[in-house]
């Protein structure tokens, strides 16, 4: 074996017959990693669509991550006919990232096929996974340095997996969804603001205001081009369902609306995402965000979707999860950030 074929040992693995661990063969694994995903999803009650085109797009974006040498893979391996036959039953990948506030953050994550969950996987999974983070770390100029992982409340083991292993929850974040039908209340533009098409032209300024309302975010972490690039690339760019407002010149306050079509198709529904609300800070407490909102809505009902669904951060000072709650939006998922200070 060589290259992605070749083992690795993980310390305190647990006794699988045939398991074995390995890194990234490249595209070859996008195949197997969306099966996974979307069997996790579907166990755990997500909702969520991965596919290969998506995994495609994401690691030709990484940032601060080599998947050949920050990613592990588990796999069954046993003979047939004189050939090997693997199964990927868990995989797992981490990265780093600086904050604006001058703190390190390790994150990682990792993915255990439900049938093969409550074997002691996860556990060594992690184990290696904070190893490869301290490595990667010692390159770091000094300065807070932080392991970081999530789980979604109905992942009970990865809840479990992750306090006993010294890991405290820091922030919340929710997804909340709405009914595109419910009624919604009279929300005009505030004076002298007005919505207009994003044209090409448009997409820089947008890009620039939507960084600098970000950095009133909590885990802020200053962009990169290659940042933007990727925005420009991502499949569900799509600027025809924006609702961007502007006074003059300037953007004051924006919502990048999008569809997940093939997320809609598996799941068999129609949700349009009113995603990326963001208002600049000469523009606040104005009633902006609602207007903009507001209209989102109404667009993707006349557009025939069923649902419009959001994510927000629990503790947002801007009082985004109080604005959302009034405008009929419902908790349909939490998730739990959590860190551990590296040794």
């Amino acid at each position: 074996m060589s290259g992605g074929d070749e083992a690795i040992n993980v310390a305190q693995s647990p006794a699988i017959p045939g398991l074995v661990f390995r890194r990234f063969r490249g595209e070859a694994d996008f195949p197997g990693m969306a099966a996974l995903l979307n069997a996790c999803a579907d166990a755990d009650g997500l909702g969520y669509t991965d596919t290969v085109e998506g995994l495609r797009f994401l690691f030709d974006h990484l940032i601060n991550c080599d998947p050949y040498q920050d990613m592990l893979f588990a796999e069954l391996r046993s003979p047939v006919t004189g050939s090997t036959r693997t199964q990927v039953i868990a995989f797992g990948r981490v990265w780093w990232k600086r904050e604006s506030t001058s703190e390190w953050i390790y994150p990682f994550h990792g993915f255990v096929d439900p049938v093969w969950r409550r074997r002691g996987l996860g556990r060594a999974m992690l184990r290696y996974n904070e190893g490869r983070l301290r490595h990667i770390a010692q390159d770091h100029a000094p300065g807070p340095k932080w392991y970081q992982v999530w789980a979604t409340e109905g992942q009970a083991g990865a809840h479990a997996l992750f306090l006993g292993a010294s890991y405290h929850p820091v922030r919340y974040m929710i997804e909340m969804v709405r009914p595109a039908a419910a009624p919604s209340a009279s929300a005009p533009l505030p004076p002298g603001l007005e919505v207009r098409p994003a044209l090409p032209e448009h997409y820089r300024p947008i890009w620039k205001a939507r960084e600098e309302a970000w950095q009133d975010h909590w885990g802020y972490v200053p962009f990169v081009e290659e940042d933007y690039r990727r925005w420009l690339d991502s499949p569900l760019f799509d600027p025809a369902l924006w609702k961007v407002a502007w006074e003059g010149d300037r953007v004051a306050g924006m919502v990048l609306n999008r569809i997940d079509e093939a997320e809609n198709a598996r799941q068999r529904r129609r949700r349009g995402y009113t995603q990326d609300v963001f208002v600049l800070r000469p523009w606040r407490r104005r009633g902006l965000a609602r207007a903009l909102l507001t209209q989102s809505i109404e667009m993707f009902r006349d557009q025939g979707m069923d649902e419009t669904a959001l994510g927000v951060d629990t503790q947002n000072p801007s009082g985004a999860l109080a604005l959302y709650e009034s405008a009929g939006y419902r908790e349909l998922h939490r998730h739990t950030v959590y860190r551990k200070a590296m040794e």
